[in-house]
């Protein structure tokens, strides 16, 4: 049992992962700053999950502006790091407990009413981001400031509720933190809420540790530990962890629960004006983190959709300031491009290659990973689905037509597939994900490049 443990450990601290204290981010969709009025609609914060970033919420934004809500009244944060610790009190380098996290979220609404002269607004969470604002409206003031509050696919009763394995853990439903969330009434007077959750598909919702990596142990949850007592609780049949929250079903019950009526339509409806921009942050001891790295060096380039190559020189570059920052840059809403992020010391050359942006947003974040691994000449092509899981048999993934390796059937699990291939020459590789396909450009002369197919759908 002890090596059970120490296994599922790790797992459980990357519940939510494919990515504010005193040094928040605010990670505003694109736009000037809101005008006070008695008419517009209650400003909507995006919180992402444990790990995640606010570049997850783009598709949601998005479909909020196709149909008309303003974008100047929607915002997603970036929690500087949001990784959870290993219990709640514990203090571990670039991770965070829950009274970090929610003192987070309160700055960053304060400054979304000061930005827009509202006097609430409504909150949106993915899978710890839930709790982070059940833990704000309950025990940090913040029901005088929200309206609303949905969780999507958030451990409401835990990941697991075992007395016997992490018991001080935010995830444990028996935990002292998680029973005082949820003691007397699980939702708060003058707060309306909405949890939304998947039929059976959730990783983090699973009667068996199986897919965690523990298939004989029983969790003591099932599908229904996202729910809550006294919300309205509303099931997503087939979605995973991710799709539950960054779908366009999920849009959907978050559009007719703060609007109080149906979307005109679920898809993203393009611009003819697209602006870019983001921050570029970085891993520290291990643990992914949402803090701006200064002086790294993004460089953007037209493709040839095709083949993946560059088609003319550059067509945007800037050092990132103390802000992380490397926009603004307008696009061509029908270009395929390649962004490559160099660290400030050259230890690693990521190359991210993303399908056309439909809209603008200020919050298409890279975060750059830990120096590459290495094997023998070979080069790696990686693929990632950061608003959705993959499972063999229900999602295709390819790599030149190929099937993927290491993806799991069942329960969606994994978010990523990797394949080597030889470093001789350069190389297109075409990856497609559902219907999705993105060529990208082996880099083998250099064995600190990464090459990164990020897919856009969830």
């Amino acid at each position: 049992m002890t090596r059970t443990i120490a296994t599922f450990r790790p797992v459980l601290l990357a519940l939510g992962v494919l990515c504010v204290s005193p040094r928040a981010v605010v990670a505003q969709a694109t736009g000037s700053a809101a005008r006070a009025s008695t008419a517009a609609p209650v400003p909507i914060v995006f919180v992402h999950g444990n790990g995640d970033h606010a570049g997850m919420w783009d598709n949601t934004i998005w479909r909020f502006e196709s149909n008309g809500y303003p974008r100047d009244r929607l915002f997603a944060i970036d929690l500087p790091n949001p990784m959870a610790t290993s219990t709640v009190s514990a203090r571990e380098s670039n991770r965070s407990t829950p009274e970090d996290q929610a003192a987070a979220l309160a700055a960053f609404v304060t400054r979304v009413l000061l930005r827009t002269g509202a006097s609430k607004v409504a909150l949106v969470g993915s899978s710890r981001g839930g709790l982070t604002m059940r833990h704000y409206v309950r025990f940090g003031g913040g029901a005088a400031h929200v309206s609303h509050v949905i969780t999507c696919g958030t451990p409401n009763h835990g990941v697991m509720a075992l007395a016997t394995m992490q018991p001080e853990s935010e995830f444990n439903g028996l935990s002292p933190y998680l029973r005082a969330l949820n003691a007397g009434s699980e939702v708060v007077a003058g707060v309306r809420f909405l949890a939304l959750r998947s039929d059976s598909l959730d990783k983090y919702a699973q009667p068996t540790g199986a897919s965690l990596g523990a298939p004989t142990m029983r969790t003591g949850v099932d599908a229904l530990s996202p729910a809550l007592k006294g919300a309205l609780n509303v099931v997503l049949p087939g979605t995973d962890h991710r799709e539950v929250a960054f779908g366009a079903a999920s849009f959907a019950q978050q559009y007719r629960f703060i609007t109080g009526r149906a979307p005109r339509s679920t898809s993203i409806v393009p611009e003819s004006g697209v602006v870019l921009d983001g921050m570029i942050s970085a891993n520290a001891a291990g643990a992914p983190t949402n803090l701006p790295l200064a002086r790294a060096t993004v460089t953007v380039h037209e493709l040839d959709p095709a083949t993946g190559e560059r088609t003319k020189a550059a067509v945007h570059r800037a050092v990132t300031r103390d802000d992380g920052r490397w926009g603004p840059f307008t696009a061509r809403p029908s270009a395929h491009y390649e962004f490559e992020v160099v660290a400030p010391d050259s230890s690693v050359m990521l190359h991210v290659y993303r399908s056309p942006f439909p809209r603008s947003t200020s919050i298409m974040n890279v975060r750059l990973p830990a120096p590459p691994a290495r094997r023998g000449d070979s080069v790696s092509v990686l693929i990632t689905r950061p608003r959705g899981y993959l499972g063999a048999g229900r999602d295709t993934v390819l790599f030149d037509s190929a099937p993927a390796g290491g993806i799991p059937a069942g329960v969606p699990t994994v978010d990523r597939a990797l394949r080597w291939f030889a470093g001789d020459i350069p190389r297109s590789v075409r990856t497609t994900v559902n219907g999705e396909t993105i060529v990208v450009r082996t880099h083998p002369q250099d064995k600190r490049r990464l090459v990164l197919a990020e897919f856009q759908q969830e």
